[in-house]
């Protein structure tokens, strides 16, 4: 559509050879995300138009020198913005932003004003016909990419946090059904071991966790450029997810190490008292915090308040108190056993702590991450305002007092009721005895 500017005659008369750069800017700027082309659109538009008006003063000011001086202070001009501009890429937050605008700077303020010391006539329209050759492109290239099957860098950071925390879940919930076993005697025999398909899974989940930390930085550098689009408005909290994404990986480093015990089948080298003393709260522990992550992965992919991992977190934190409860319990049988022999568990059992407590850290994001970016509350299912339910019906004739010819008080319960009446029981039978008979 672009190169239209160059071929078709009528657009080429009002552009000339410039008519290329609108070209050349849609192969340049063009990316798969919106954030992606925009952030290039913006920064080639922006650049280009700032340099195309320094790069004209420059030419208009160093004329001052004389035709003598001019090369030298333009040479000198160029010089020193150049430099300056090369530098400021080496800024950690101007690099991830605005490289490529300072880039586009560079270039074009060196061509004007270097080209401008020749062709002095035409250096005006020149600069206007860049400009404007470049904005055409830019703004064809956003158009397409925001209306024309979008694809949102803001989405996909969303889904690819979301889908690490539930493959950290899926890490722990096939580690436990492979370490712990049912069966000491299966897990000897090697009859209860996991598959060798469903360990490359396991595998492959955590290790895309490990190998996600540049993805996640540049989709949400590509993120903080979007409009404001769906369940996602312009200022969303987009460093959460990146903080998000640093305690995910650091979990996932912990299962790393945990990874390497499986193998081994360290569990069944130690003392089976000292074994089965740790392993309900171990067990509950690892189960607790997969279940939180799942809770989490769930939380943020459908933007619901994450409340529901709290019991769980929480849970996996009393599993912690009862190992050390039962550890300190079990110190006779600790002095009693082989060293080497516990030095395996204990390390499984000190990674698997570590994890929760990572899973704690990113609990705690989750929640702050729900509240800056207003995830929408869980509603719990109304209960219709009916009439409570009698456990017994009938009817009560009281005793009444100076009513000498009634000696007991008496409860008709009809007779087609299938109700219990045992608690009517237990209420009847708190009446002080001292104050009237009851019969029934």
């Amino acid at each position: 559509m672009v190169s239209l500017l160059y071929y078709w005659r009528p657009l080429y008369n009002d552009f000339g050879v410039s008519g290329m750069s609108a070209v050349m800017t849609v192969i340049a700027v063009f990316e798969f995300r919106v954030g992606a082309s925009l952030s290039k659109s913006l920064n080639k538009g922006f650049a280009t138009l700032l340099a195309g008006v320094l790069g004209v003063g420059a030419e208009h000011t160093t004329r001052l020198f004389g035709e003598k001086g001019e090369p030298f202070a333009l040479g000198l001009l160029v010089f020193l913005l150049a430099t300056t501009s090369s530098f400021t890429r080496f800024c950690p937050r101007i690099k991830a932003r605005y490289d490529y605008g300072v880039l586009i700077f560079i270039l074009t303020f060196t061509l004007v004003s270097v080209s401008g010391y020749r062709v002095d006539q035409q250096l005006l329209q020149m600069a206007h016909q860049t400009v404007s050759t470049v904005v055409i492109g830019a703004a064809s290239c956003i158009i397409i990419s925001i209306f024309v099957c979008p694809v949102w860098a803001g989405e996909d950071l969303h889904k690819l946090i979301a889908s690490n925390l539930k493959n950290l879940a899926n890490y722990l919930e096939g580690f436990e059904s492979e370490y712990f076993q049912d069966s000491v005697d299966e897990l000897m025999k090697g009859g209860a071991t996991a598959s060798e398909g469903d360990k490359a899974v396991l595998l492959q989940g955590y290790k895309t966790v490990l190998n996600s930390e540049n993805d996640e930085e540049s989709l949400a550098n590509f993120a903080r450029w979007e409009p404001g689009h769906g369940l996602f408005p312009f200022r969303h909290p987009w460093k959460q997810y990146l903080k998000i994404g640093a305690l995910a990986r650091q979990c996932a480093y912990h299962i790393e190490a945990l990874n390497g015990h499986i193998v081994n089948y360290s569990y069944i080298q130690a003392p089976i008292e000292f074994r089965y003393r740790i392993r309900e709260s171990t067990t509950k522990m690892n189960s607790e915090s997969s279940k939180a992550l799942q809770a989490l992965a769930t939380a943020i992919k459908t933007m619901t308040d994450p409340s529901a991992a709290n019991s769980h977190v929480e849970m996996s934190k009393t599993a912690i108190n009862e190992l050390e409860i039962a550890l300190k319990a079990d110190s006779i049988v600790l002095e009693n056993a082989d060293l080497l022999a516990i030095i395996p568990i204990a390390s499984v059992t000190s990674m698997l702590i570590e994890i929760t407590r990572c899973v704690e850290k990113i609990c705690e994001s989750v929640h702050e991450l729900s509240c800056l970016a207003h995830f929408k509350s869980v509603v719990e299912p109304s209960v219709s305002p009916e009439k409570p339910q009698l456990l017994h019906r009938g009817r009560i004739k009281p005793l009444l007092d100076g009513d000498s010819s009634t000696d007991h008080v008496t409860i008709t319960v009809p007779a087609t009721s299938n109700m219990n009446i045992g608690p009517m029981e237990n209420e009847i039978s708190e009446v002080p005895k001292d104050s009237q008979r009851l019969g029934l």
